[in-house]
């Protein structure tokens, strides 16, 4: 509220954790309550059905110890095998050092193998089981037709063979158990060793077998593809010879070579050719530069000396003059030197020019060559092709010939080794001690399997029982209030009880009848008053006056219960008239000494005064009872009458309350008349007894008949079935104590002595 009045919108967050966290236990809290409940509930129905549980078991292990006694003694004998993966399917002495290759259904169908019928045929025609009285013991469809060979006799001997045999493969590895039983140890042994040498043998043929078969087949293979290596073989020389191929390999080889050799003189050639004839026309081109294209060293100097010689002549030319001596000896040697200049010029030019036309004609005859040689090479490698297809074919077919001429080899070796995969590790001994019957077991199995049907079926007739139980049965059937809860008489639980088995130890000496007064301290009495105190709180303003108690069918205890209301009430100092209202079988009558005086059908017959009928008890001053008094041949129409309306109407002028038994609804219609005469009906349920559809139909047929009803009552309820009722009462129980005598009050046939109404009132 100081936050609100200080404007604060946003809470602390210490209240919301305060607030979510009682709501998560509360709800762990009913879960677990839940749990205890449903729980509680089952430890209930296997209490209340133990000698169901127990009788189930007990019959179930004694017909197994029954059994474990009389069954013979059986003894197992193994043999273990070691299996190695595949071998080849042709034996060398390579082939046995080879890695192994594991294939994961080999140890599978090697089980099955051991397995199959004809090697437990074979067995058994081996050994003669059909003779062995312990085996043939246990043969199935045993009878006259068993003697003789024939195919139903061999399918019960392998059966039964079958039966006693068992393969077991060891996970992960490659061993496996050979085992039989039987009651002769030794014969369990022989059979075993006998199997697994059948085993042996039967891996062995059929590898040996199999390899002459694929032998003979190869060798038919062998001799056809011999012929097939000869026709090859003919058919390659036949081509050789037809192309004068000697040979082929070396001759392509020197084809190629040479033509390689053409091809790179005529790149050199073609080289050659290109630098001359770049040369040819430089020269032709510049004829006075031909000796430096040339480069040749004599044209040089004499191109060199020539300058010089005119130098010389252009000095001396003009020192002398053109007569002067010098002057023309200089003139002459320079004109002979030019001539001379002039004829080199001519004749390097000439051998360029040669040299050119040399070039390009090597290069033509070069060209030449190479084509020859290109269609020879061509011509060759398409002679062949054809060569090297049927070279191929024989090669081939000669490989063939020759790996398969190996294995035929390898498999006439391997046809006489006896190698095997199969090895025997262990052989089968007779065992010393059977492996059944293992009575200890057994008995502990019987026992676990009796429990658990035992179990099974309690819960199975909890299932099917349609009675009621608790009190929560009778609310969510009809809807009615449960106004107490009544424990068997005789028990409040603890040891005695449970000994007793809930037996009511007080069924015959009328103890339920007086519990109000003779034991006034139990557990049944406290229950009681729990309805004494339930009636009064009923209806309000005011508590009920005139009660009817009933019920759905006989012997649910509406007898004790009324009378046990009616003295609660008068304990309490009220004005009690408890009226016998079972004019057909009436029994109050048998256990009240009422000296043969007149009851309520005198009463309503109008043979009594209805002042004079009713008895006072000796030890309740305020309890009256009004006997049924004679049986009337018409009881329903007597209770039916206007005279029973106003006998009930003047009793409650008189007394506080008026307590009637009736006779049960659905047997009778007395009740259901009286009902609508009464302020309340009081209906009485025995605990699983009284079905659910009864109560309901009774609850119905009240209701129809106007009656009020104030609720119901659980009776014989057992304790130890029920924890919530039970602690109560068992609280209650310990102020029940013997009296000074040492013994429990017993009951007693009430004494009584008649009052009038009038006098009711003033007690």
């Amino acid at each position: 509220m100081l936050e609100e009045a200080n404007g604060s919108a946003s809470p602390s967050p210490r209240p919301q954790i305060a607030e979510s966290h009682p709501r998560t236990v509360l709800e762990l809290q009913r879960d677990w309550t839940d749990s205890f409940v449903h729980l509680r509930s089952y430890s209930k129905i296997l209490s209340k059905r133990r000698w169901t549980i127990l009788t189930v078991a007990f019959v179930v292990m004694t017909f197994t110890a029954i059994y474990s006694f009389k069954e013979r003694p059986v003894y197992r004998a193994t043999a273990k095998v070691e299996v190695d993966s595949e071998l080849p399917e042709f034996q060398s002495v390579n082939n046995l050092f080879q890695p192994e290759q594991t294939d994961p259904t080999f140890l599978q169908t090697q089980v099955d193998i051991l397995n199959s019928g004809n090697l437990a045929w074979q067995t058994i025609q081996q050994l003669k089981l059909d003779r062995e009285p312990s085996f043939t013991r246990v043969l199935p469809g045993r009878g006259a037709g068993d003697e003789g060979p024939s195919s139903t006799r061999r399918a019960r001997l392998i059966a039964a063979f079958k039966k006693s045999l068992h393969i077991d493969l060891a996970p992960g590895s490659r061993m496996i158990q050979v085992s039989f039983e039987s009651t002769d140890p030794n014969l369990a042994a022989r059979v075993a060793n006998a199997l697994v040498s059948n085993y042996r043998e039967y891996n062995f043929l059929s590898r040996y077998d199999a390899t002459r078969e694929a032998a003979g087949y190869m060798r038919e293979q062998l001799d056809e593809l011999k012929g097939k290596v000869e026709q090859s073989q003919q058919a390659l020389v036949n081509y050789e010879r037809a192309n004068s191929i000697v040979d082929a390999t070396g001759r392509e080889t020197v084809e190629e070579q040479r033509l390689a050799e053409l091809s790179q003189d005529l790149t050199a050639a073609e080289s050659d050719l290109a630098q001359e004839e770049s040369l040819y026309q430089l020269v032709k081109a510049n004829p006075e530069k031909v000796g430096m294209l040339a480069q040749d060293r004599v044209l040089q100097n004499l191109e060199e000396k020539y300058a010089d010689l005119k130098a010389a002549n252009a000095d001396a030319l003009a020192r002398y003059g053109p007569k002067f001596p010098e002057v023309i000896r200089l003139g002459d040697q320079i004109n002979e030197l030019q001539s001379l200049i002039q004829q080199y010029r001519v004749r390097t030019a000439e051998r360029i020019v040669h040299d050119y036309q040399a070039a390009l004609g090597r290069v033509k005859l070069l060209s030449a060559s190479v084509a020859r040689e290109k269609t020879q090479v061509g011509r060759l490698n398409q002679l062949m092709i054809q060569h090297n297809l049927l070279k191929h074919e024989f090669e081939t077919n000669q490989a063939l010939y020759d790996n398969l001429l190996t294995k035929v080899k390898d498999a006439a070796v391997s046809s006489g080794l006896r190698a095997s995969n199969v090895r025997l590790v262990d052989e089968a001994f007779a065992p010393p001690e059977p492996i059944r019957p293992q009575k200890a077991r057994n008995l502990a199995i019987g026992l676990m399997v009796g429990l658990v049907l035992g179990t099974t079926m309690a819960f199975l007739r909890e299932v099917l029982d349609t009675s009621i139980k608790t009190a929560e049965d009778i609310e969510r059937s009809i809807a009615e209030p449960v106004l107490s809860v009544i424990p068997s008489a005789g028990v409040t639980g603890g040891l005695g009880f449970w000994l007793m088995g809930g037996r009511n130890d007080a069924a015959g000496n009328g103890a339920v009848e007086w519990a109000v007064m003779n034991q006034p301290t139990s557990a049944l009495a406290e229950s009681y008053h729990t309805l004494r105190t339930a009636v009064l709180l009923s209806s309000a303003p005011s508590p009920p006056r005139a009660m009817l108690v009933t019920s759905t069918q006989p012997f649910e205890g509406k007898t004790s219960t009324s009378i046990n209301l009616a003295m609660g009430l008068a304990q309490i100092g009220k004005r009690v008239l408890f009226i016998d209202a079972d004019l057909r079988q009436s029994s109050l009558s048998r256990m009240i000494n009422t000296n043969g005086r007149p009851g309520l059908s005198n009463i309503l017959t109008g043979t009594a005064d209805p002042e004079e009928a009713p008895c006072q008890v000796k030890d309740l001053p305020n309890l009256r009872f009004l006997p049924a008094g004679q049986q009337p041949p018409n009881p329903a129409n007597l209770l039916a009458s206007s005279a029973m309306r106003e006998l009930i109407t003047t009793m409650r002028k008189h007394f506080d309350h008026v307590v009637i038994d009736t006779p049960p609804v659905l047997m009778v219609t007395d009740a259901t008349v009286l009902s609508s005469f009464v302020d309340g009906v009081i209906l009485v349920a025995e605990s699983h007894a009284t079905s659910r559809a009864a109560l309901a139909r009774t609850h119905r047929i009240l209701e129809d008949a106007g009656a009020k009803i104030l609720g119901c009552v659980l009776n014989k309820h057992d304790l130890r079935h029920d924890g919530y009722y039970g602690a109560s009462y068992r609280y209650y129980a310990r102020y029940y104590e013997p009296n000074s005598n040492g013994r429990r009050l017993s009951a007693t046939r009430l004494r009584t002595r008649p009052v009038r109404p009038g006098n009711g009132a003033q007690a």
